[in-house]
């Protein structure tokens, strides 16, 4: 009887504490209100608005600990202006377009006020016909925009090896700058500036940031994202 009386006590408080942390979340989409404690009315606190950074292993943080990548950089700097603004880590190494474009849907389903693209680097690296990767690219667009049309929207640029070819290669890295004058996104022209090629800030496989390497990055970023604040 005892042993019962256990189970169903374990069981009622599992409940309890999902409830709550359902209701936290739910909580979590609307200004909060709290009480002003000289003039006793309530007052609206400021909502946090959210940054989804969508894109590969550059943005997961390949070969680093998760808090030197640069969402996490672009995070630590909003929270050192004080800015209500948080930001979501979407990256999957190995990414392609087209796979992101069947994963956005999923992502889609938490609000978000600022998408920033990063994927297309590991098509260039395969070879992957140019036209797909525009196709996959301005799907994944279409979709950010149906779902939230008021979000602001950018576009990470990107630029691969030379061993591509010169057509190939110029073809790549205007498909980003023709996505983001088509789609009115900002633009970040290289998201690599000042990193791609430099060994020091590279790791092994001269591919991925080191920490160091991500710390440009984030500037790189920053600047673009900052005037969207």
């Amino acid at each position: 009887m005892f042993e019962i009386f256990q189970y169903r006590m374990k069981a009622y408080l599992n409940t309890l504490v999902v409830a709550l942390f359902v209701l936290a979340c739910n909580n979590d989409k609307g200004p909060a209100v709290q009480t002003n404690p000289t003039t006793g009315k309530k007052d609206s606190v400021v909502q946090m608005k959210t940054i989804v950074f969508f894109g590969n292993s550059l943005t997961a943080g390949y070969g680093i600990s998760p808090s030197e990548a640069f969402p996490a950089l672009i995070q630590h700097r909003l929270d050192s202006l004080a800015l209500p603004w948080k930001v979501v880590n979407a990256g999957v190494s190995g990414e392609t377009s087209t796979g992101g474009n069947s994963r956005i849907d999923w992502i889609l389903k938490q609000p978000l006020d600022i998408f920033v693209l990063e994927l297309g680097a590991n098509d260039g690296l395969r070879g992957i016909p140019l036209t797909q990767t525009r196709e996959s690219l301005q799907s994944i667009i279409d979709k950010v925009k149906a779902k939230y049309p008021s979000a602001k929207l950018v576009l990470a640029g990107m630029q691969i090896p030379p061993n591509m070819g010169p057509a190939y290669i110029t073809e790549f890295k205007n498909i980003y700058s023709g996505l983001a004058a088509k789609n009115k996104m900002t633009l970040i022209p290289f998201l690599l500036e000042g990193v791609g090629g430099e060994e020091k800030l590279n790791q092994e496989d001269g591919i991925h940031p080191t920490a160091e390497g991500h710390k440009i990055v984030a500037e790189n970023i920053w600047r673009e994202l900052m005037p969207l604040l």
